[in-house]
């Protein structure tokens, strides 16, 4: 599940990011006047820019390319542009809906032209690598638009020997998978700019003990100086950020792991393949890869006249995510980091366009297994304002229209259906059936026990 496929960019976001690494705050020029300067001399501070971060990245520019300074107004329409052309109408109505089934967005907000109105504020640059070109926005001053120009230039050194567009097309269909891609792209840039900032003191992003803490003080404090991502729904000011943040400590990670920027093109050919890779480093280095979760053909356990919206995966930081909207965030985070894979399917009925979420995640093991269906029946109770859910067996309760269950390490929920759907998908799992009879609600609820947080 996505926002931002919404508008696809390669881009440094203002938040803070860019002003850290400069030490200064770009935010603090919102609407201000652009300084004084000529194309010429931005002209040679890229290059002289280009070839600084050519030397860090130990990737010798092999063309020039285009670059501009866009104005506001110039750099919303670009971004309509990309809208138009990067996802079509029915896609973007699948991504809404689905954030509205999993809790993440209200129902009906407005989330195209939220994005909008917050890229439109907060990119501080870009490069295009279709048209192979880059430009800063206008508002950031030109002292402050080198580190930026270090971010877009790491972009488009990247595109020169990986592909940029191609190499995250080829996941485009798995939104985890997707995202991941996002955090390498971004995560590098971000601690190549920190390297370009740091470049004649002798010392580097390998040798900062946390990346972690130098960009999240620079991002902390101006989250909520922007109007539009006060107001934003959680998940949408967390999915935005995360390439970012999770992507340069991630970049920080395998930097440290190796022999540095030169081997860290190894990352472009050999990918991560989940959030839970860049969450968790360790898991990528040593080649640790999730599940392949598939579900069943769902025909036969769906209505008529029900519609399949979206069909993809949810992935360790959405499910972090998804918890963290009604349980705290160490928790979520702690359960989160059980998920071992997953698929969901949305379903959407054509005439009342209520929709049913069925969603299959495998946990670590069996005992995590146990302890998630406790964290997610309590997520559920508050979702569903059901203080007594009934229970049947060790594992399973019902909250109304929506029905969980966990057997060995995998888990099934069903939201939206009655009890008749949930045992037809349940049934074409290949699960044994439940024990018959209903027990006391109380001996249901022993099981919705609060674990103590540790790490993964």
């Amino acid at each position: 599940m996505r926002t931002k496929s919404s508008i696809a960019l390669i881009c440094v976001i203002a938040l803070g990011i860019g002003a850290t690494v400069a030490t200064s705050t770009l935010a603090a020029r919102y609407g201000s006047e652009p300084s004084a300067q000529t194309n010429e001399e931005f002209f040679a501070a890229a290059d002289q820019v280009l070839q600084v971060m050519s030397k860090i990245l130990d990737l010798p520019a092999k063309a020039s390319l285009k670059k501009s300074i866009r104005t506001k107004a110039e750099i919303r329409q670009y971004l309509i542009e990309q809208q138009k052309k990067d996802e079509s109408p029915q896609k973007r109505y699948a991504d809404q809906r689905t954030l509205e089934a999993f809790g993440l967005i209200p129902k009906g907000f407005p989330l195209d032209s939220f994005l909008l109105d917050v890229l439109t504020d907060q990119v501080a640059g870009l490069y295009d690598p279709q048209k192979k070109e880059f430009f800063i926005a206008d508002w950031i001053d030109p002292v402050e638009q080198k580190p930026v120009m270090a971010h877009e230039l790491t972009h488009a050194l990247d595109d020169e020997y990986f592909h940029l567009d191609k190499w995250q097309k080829a996941v485009r269909e798995n939104d985890d998978s997707s995202l991941a891609r996002d955090a390498v792209v971004e995560g590098s840039a971000v601690a190549a700019m920190m390297d370009y900032s740091l470049d004649g003191m002798h010392t580097s992003v390998r040798d900062v003990p946390d990346i972690a803490p130098f960009i999240e003080s620079g991002v902390a404090s101006e989250m909520d100086k922007d109007p539009n991502l006060a107001k934003a729904p959680p998940f949408i000011r967390d999915e935005l950020l995360f390439p970012y943040l999770a992507g340069a400590e991630f970049t920080q990670q395998v930097l440290k792991a190796t022999s540095g920027w030169p081997d860290f093109k190894k990352v472009f050919e050999n990918p991560p393949v989940s959030t839970q890779q860049i969450l968790h480093p360790s898991l990528y280095l040593q080649d640790v890869k999730p599940r392949i979760i598939s579900l069943p053909d769902l025909k036969s356990s769906i209505p008529h006249g029900w519609n399949k919206l979206d069909d993809n995966i949810v992935g360790e930081f959405a499910l972090g995510e998804v918890l963290k909207q009604f349980i705290d965030a160490s928790r979520a985070e702690h359960f989160a980091t059980m998920w071992h894979g997953d698929r969901y399917a949305l379903f959407e009925n054509k005439e009342t366009k209520q929709t049913i979420l069925v969603v299959l995640l495998a946990l670590d093991n069996e005992k995590d297994a146990e302890s998630f269906f406790g964290a997610y029946s309590e997520a559920f109770e508050k979702k569903y304002a059901v203080k007594q859910p009934v229970t049947e067996g060790p594992e399973f309760a019902s909250f109304g229209s929506a029905y969980l269950r966990c057997f060995h390490d995998e888990c099934l929920s069903v939201e939206g259906a009655d009890r008749g759907v949930f045992d037809r998908v349940d049934a074409q799992l290949g699960w044994p059936a439940e024990p018959s009879g209903t027990l006391a609600n109380s001996r249901g609820r022993d099981r919705f026990t609060r674990h103590a947080v540790t790490s993964k």
